[in-house]
């Protein structure tokens, strides 16, 4: 009988210390935090992207300006002029005013299409680097586990300011 009790308090310390095991190694284990959109936008990669993005599409973006007011002064001209103009000169100013509507609403929405497809592929690029950033940055200070953007964390656990050094830009919060 003793026999059996001390084999159930063998058993139950067994089963404790297997529970206990897992608990040990949590509380060893580091975490970290990175403000991940601050990352992004303070990195040089993005910077350079941004000012890609700009010069690809600058011109393009004034071409399309330019001719929306052309066609707003034209428009704006044609309602002045309309009653002294034949109804023949009307009706083809009418129709060519609204053929250019639709081109100019067409060459918009291409516009910001290219625009947005552009942004994402230079974006998801700046993200993967940033992404590697982090897991070097977490490897080389033996951090287990990094949390993006958590509701709260000390400035200890932030390594936002050490991604962005990794990636070549200056820390700063």
């Amino acid at each position: 009988m003793i026999q059996s009790r001390i084999l159930a308090a063998i058993a139950t310390c067994a089963t404790l210390a297997l529970f206990a095991a897992p608990t040990v190694a949590q509380a060893q284990s580091k975490v970290a935090a990175i403000r991940f959109d601050d990352a992004v936008r303070a990195s040089p990669q993005y910077k350079q992207a941004d000012s890609k993005m700009t010069a690809e599409f600058s011109k393009r973006k004034s071409d399309l300006e330019a001719q929306s007011k052309q066609f707003e002064s034209d428009v704006e001209k044609f309602k002045r002029d309309r009653v002294t103009i034949s109804p023949d000169a009307q009706a083809k100013t009418e129709k060519d005013l609204a053929a250019r509507q639709v081109d100019l609403t067409q060459a918009g929405r291409k516009f910001q299409e290219d625009a947005q497809t552009r942004q994402r592929e230079l974006t998801n690029d700046v993200v993967g680097k940033v992404r590697d950033a982090v897991v070097a940055v977490a490897k080389e200070k033996g951090v287990d586990m990094v949390v993006a953007d958590p509701v709260y964390s000390t400035t200890a656990l932030d390594i936002t300011d050490d991604v962005v050094k990794k990636l070549g830009g200056t820390a700063g919060k």
